[in-house]
């Protein structure tokens, strides 16, 4: 049966003004006339609705719930999650629920509403073109909150005192202004400036958004401060313009994010499902992944996104941004402000230092920005939404667990970082961090995790931190904890293992609690046996988790350098199966280094062990020659997989299983060996990436059906793979299993800190029925 057909549990929580105004009764028809069964609710929060029936007639509530709503409703967010269906008879009206204390909450930013939209672009509206319109229903929330409560004094708008028209609007209980923080209108709120790159005032006002769109069209590249940080911005048709950015940013190949002027430019562009529509237009505003059509080759420059069958494509979220667009009137690359590797710039000052050389122009504001929050990034997989960056319109929106948690600060990993902070059985998730391979990036961790605890008022008891003791933000964790112990009890600080974590991020994403079998596949992380880890199967446990399987281990010459260098994958593996003769049977990846790459791996200095499937992704990739170096973080992976192609059938390969008393060893060397020779007799890369998929997804479907728990979770930076994702869901739905994937977290790291917090919760629940056991790798 494939996805679309089976029957799904839609569970949707609406924040905003959706409270009575009819939105209750409105979603009862709705789930009357689609006869979907379930309930709806009022919760201090907002209102929540779970209906059943067919997963695509429940896309369909979805989108006509946001779209056909009440018109005094006003939905300013909106998160589904599909879950195991329960069998609901009819659909009712429940009693809302009241119990417990309101919890203190905090709404992400959310795009401009279509009420101030018209105003904006009315001339006789006193707010006319004035880039900082906003009422209740839109406008900044998270980005600009310094504490709670969130009212005017304690966010940055603080500084502007409102005119008369203003106050008047923001104390009329029937203003859509009514208490809308950010209030302001020309007279008394924030204003533009075009600054030169020497901080000179080149225009103001509306001039300011003309000057600059005037530079973009001549080629330029804008600075541009938005709602959480700052944009570089050039014309996206010009590919001279788009060099230039790459060149200065030092971004060489990733693809860079679009901003269209319209949902009908991005229609000829890329293909547009519905639910990718509601995505593109709905109170979140991410950049959506969307496959291009062939008028993109024409209408956009080559190098936005080279070699890449998708586009990265947001609508303009903020005054600022529609005023800007109405202008250019073409798409924009719309980056973030920083140079690679950095935090995003917040601001004017700093933008103007650190992103001197990159920019030509500034366009700033005098508003100030509490925190960065770069764009969301999602897209839609199996018929589902799926975040892949969680940040502006998502954050800090908490994630249930199925389990009580003490207040626990989750620092997350390395790579991807977000921060996370659980109280009771809410997780309120941090914006996307980043790497944490710079001083900037390791001090805006340091301050998001605080920032956190500071707005929710909650010291914590527990810190989770990745088992890695060289992360910077394990280093985080005790430091913090020192900082937290000098004023109040010293929390303890307790590591998590990395793949363990991947796979309770997934289950708390799905409601999921128990035991289910955890595919826990990424590039890397710290094992508990001091091994690299990354191609795992895991259960969790009462106590912690079981591995009960992984791919077969490879040495990786230079260690963490063959995360940018597949070609040393390559060696590692070939060396595994080939011994001294790998140099000789593929001369061409050991690049003249052969004979160093052999003395570390055959003395085990600086060539680690690893079960990582990422690393074997890209040994692949570096033996078919698709690439032996990597420009930026998963390229190799990502090219193997763009290889595929649906009328080129896949070349015939599997892993075997090797079981032993304790675990399932599953070996690639037949694969590997079966590569080595179709690429010497000239076979296409599209069958040979194609069997290569397969042959995982077959290796995965094979290890559940030797463990036999029927349902089976998928997480870690390789399921971000479309192809591999898709592929394992149905290969094991057909078997019988029941499969979840991510949903409103993403599967790569920026999951991480929800699973932490969520092992912190599974622990304490065990000691709290009287059974004190080990903490696995830690």
């Amino acid at each position: 049966m494939s996805t679309e057909q089976m029957s799904t549990r839609l569970r949707a929580v609406y924040r905003g003004a959706v409270q009575g105004v009819g939105f209750r009764p409105f979603l009862y028809r709705l789930a009357t006339e689609l006869k979907l069964r379930g309930w709806v609710a009022n919760t201090p929060d907002g209102a929540i609705v779970e209906v059943e029936g067919p997963a695509p007639i429940a896309e369909e509530f979805l989108i006509r719930s946001q779209r056909e709503h009440p018109p005094h409703a006003s939905i300013q967010s909106l998160e589904a999650t599909h879950l195991d269906p329960v069998g609901y008879e009819r659909f009712e009206i429940r009693h809302s629920v009241q119990e417990g204390a309101r919890r203190a909450f905090i709404l992400p930013d959310i795009a401009t509403c279509e009420d101030c939209l018209r105003e904006l672009r009315d001339t006789s509206d006193r707010r006319y073109g004035y880039p900082f319109i906003n009422c209740t229903n839109c406008g900044p929330r998270y980005s600009i909150i310094l504490r709670l409560p969130y009212d005017r004094p304690h966010t940055t708008m603080e500084r502007f005192r409102m005119c008369p028209d203003c106050q008047a609007e923001y104390e009329d209980p029937l203003d859509r202004r009514f208490h809308a923080q950010p209030n302001a209108c020309p007279v008394c709120g924030p204003h533009l400036e075009l600054w030169d790159s020497e901080g000179v005032i080149v225009a103001g006002s509306a001039d300011a958004i003309t000057t600059a769109a005037e530079a973009i069209l001549a080629g330029s590249i804008v600075a541009v401060k938005g709602l959480g940080g700052f944009h570089l911005v050039v014309d996206a048709t010009n590919p001279e313009a788009v060099a230039r950015l790459r060149m200065r940013k030092r971004r060489e190949e990733k693809p860079l994010a679009l901003m269209c002027p319209e949902l009908a430019y991005v229609r000829q562009v890329c293909n547009v499902s519905p639910l990718e529509e509601r995505l593109l237009t709905g109170p979140e505003r991410p950049i959506v992944l969307l496959r291009k059509t062939e008028e993109a080759e024409d209408r956009l420059a080559a190098n936005v996104a080279p070699g890449n069958p998708q586009l990265g494509i947001m609508l303009p979220y903020t005054p600022l941004h529609h005023l800007l667009m109405d202008r250019v009137a073409r798409p924009i690359v719309a980056t973030s402000g920083n140079i690679s590797d950095e935090p995003i710039c917040t601001d004017e000052h700093e933008a103007l230092h650190r992103l001197r050389g990159v920019a030509d122009l500034f366009l700033v504001h005098n508003r100030p920005i509490a925190r960065h929050v770069d764009d969301s990034i999602v897209r839609v997989i199996l018929g589902r939404e799926q975040v892949l960056r969680r940040a502006r319109g998502y954050a800090p929106l908490p994630v249930t667990l199925p389990a009580v948690c003490p207040v626990t600060a989750a620092v997350g990993p390395h790579l991807k970082a977000s921060v996370a902070l659980a109280v009771g059985t809410s997780v309120y998730i941090s914006q996307h961090i980043g790497d944490l391979d710079t001083t900037p990036a390791r001090r805006a961790h340091a301050r998001v995790i605080r920032d956190l605890c500071s707005l929710y008022e909650q010291p914590p008891a527990v810190i989770a931190a990745d088992l890695h003791p060289d992360y910077a933000s394990t280093t985080e964790a005790y430091r913090l904890a020192d900082e937290i112990g000098a004023v109040h009890p010293r929390p303890s600080v307790e590591p998590v293992q990395h793949h363990y974590a991947h796979v309770l991020s997934c289950m708390a994403d799905n409601g999921l609690d128990g035991a289910p079998l955890g595919v826990s596949w990424d590039g890397t992380g710290l094992g508990a046996d001091g091994t690299i880890w990354g191609g795992e199967f895991l259960m969790p446990t009462a106590d912690g988790f079981r591995r009960v399987g992984h791919l077969r281990p490879f040495r990786l010459p230079g260690g963490d350098v063959a995360a940018r260098e597949p070609r040393r994958a390559a060696a590692g593996v070939l060396y595994a199966i080939l011994g001294n003769e790998a140099p000789r049977i593929a001369l061409n990846l050991f690049a003249g280094e052969h004979a160093a790459w052999l003395r570390m791996m055959e003395a085990g200095v600086n060539s680690p062990w690893t079960t990582s499937a990422g690393r074997l992704f890209d040994a692949i990739a570096a033996i078919t020659n698709v690439r032996t170096i990597s420009r930026f973080e998963g390229q190799a992976a990502m090219e193997l997989e763009w290889c595929i192609r649906s009328n080129v059938a896949p070349a015939s390969y599997s892993l075997e299983i090797a079981a032993t008393d304790a675990e399932i060893v599953l070996d690639w060397e037949g694969m590997v060996r079966d590569v080595l020779e179709d690429v010497r007799s000239g076979v296409s890369v599209a069958a040979i990436a194609r069997g290569f998929h397969e042959a995982l997804v077959a290796g995965i479907l094979n290890v559940a059906r030797s463990v036999g728990e029927p349902n089976v979770v998928l997480s870690g930076g390789c399921f971000q793979n479309r192809y591999l994702t898709e592929r394992t869901v149905e290969s094991l739905q057909q078997a019988g299993f029941r499969v979840y994937w991510h949903q409103r977290v993403p599967p790569n790291d920026g999951g991480i800190a929800l699973g932490q917090a969520y092992a912190v919760a599974r622990r304490i629940r065990k000691e709290d029925h009287g059974c004190v056991s080990p903490y696995p790798g830690g």
